[in-house]
């Protein structure tokens, strides 16, 4: 069930959600690509929780973030984000996957009619591709990553256009995702806050960012749902 803060339930015509820590488990093949960059030049890498601080801004500031500590100028940065991109095109298969719970939920949100989609920070190819090859058979209404002109959450803009491509009201969305970028972003947008517990970050950071309800499990979604809404 829903953890507090929380709301009663309501109707909502379209869930939004993120990718990295909400739909799918990636932090492993994320770390180990990058950790892989790092070995190669002799530099000190970093652990699974360390990453997971480091993760939610998208592929670009991962890297810098991983790079700060040495100090490099713009150019040697832009050369490790292609090292890196090149890097995680090989390995993101290894052991992402979804989170237990999800196929379950989008199966059930479909057979209740409502809309979904995929907002991500990750570079669009690599949200396109990981959606449709680790979630085969589930049915979303669009899928949107990083794309070169869009500002990135939690910028309001992405959000605002996704629900324009569903035709929903950003007031009838809910957005679902792990980090203080989701929740910042649903806020901007005018959307429904739910911070996921099972992903990159803690009830703190989700609460003191806008969360309007938590939920410790994929399932735990349907009782913000109100009544089944099956068509």
């Amino acid at each position: 069930m829903p953890t507090t803060p929380t709301a009663e339930p309501r109707k909502f015509e379209a869930v939004i959600f993120d990718l990295d820590g909400t739909l799918l488990d990636t932090i492993e093949d994320i770390a180990s690509a990058m950790n892989r960059i790092l070995e190669s030049r002799g530099w000190p890498t970093f652990g699974i929780p360390e990453y997971k601080k480091l993760v939610g801004d998208g592929l670009e500031e991962l890297v810098r973030r991983a790079l700060t500590p040495h100090g490099l100028g713009d150019y040697e940065i832009a050369a490790l984000i292609r090292d890196y991109r090149d890097e995680y095109a090989r390995s993101w298969r290894e052991t992402s996957r979804p989170y237990p719970g999800i196929p379950e939920l989008l199966r059930e949100l479909a057979r209740r009619g409502l809309k979904t989609a995929v907002l991500s920070n990750k570079s669009d190819p690599f949200t396109q591709d990981m959606t449709a090859e680790l979630l085969p058979g589930c049915r979303f209404d669009a899928v949107r990553g990083a794309v070169p002109g869009i500002p990135l959450k939690p910028a309001p803009a992405p959000a605002v256009m996704i629900a324009a491509q569903l035709a929903v009201a950003p007031a009838s969305c809910l957005l679902l995702g792990d980090t203080k970028v989701d929740m910042q972003t649903a806020v901007a947008a005018g959307m429904f806050p739910v911070g996921a517990l099972w992903g990159f970050r803690d009830a703190a950071e989700l609460v003191s960012n806008g969360a309007a309800a938590l939920i410790a499990a994929p399932l735990d979604l349907l009782p913000l749902l109100g009544s089944d809404q099956a068509k």
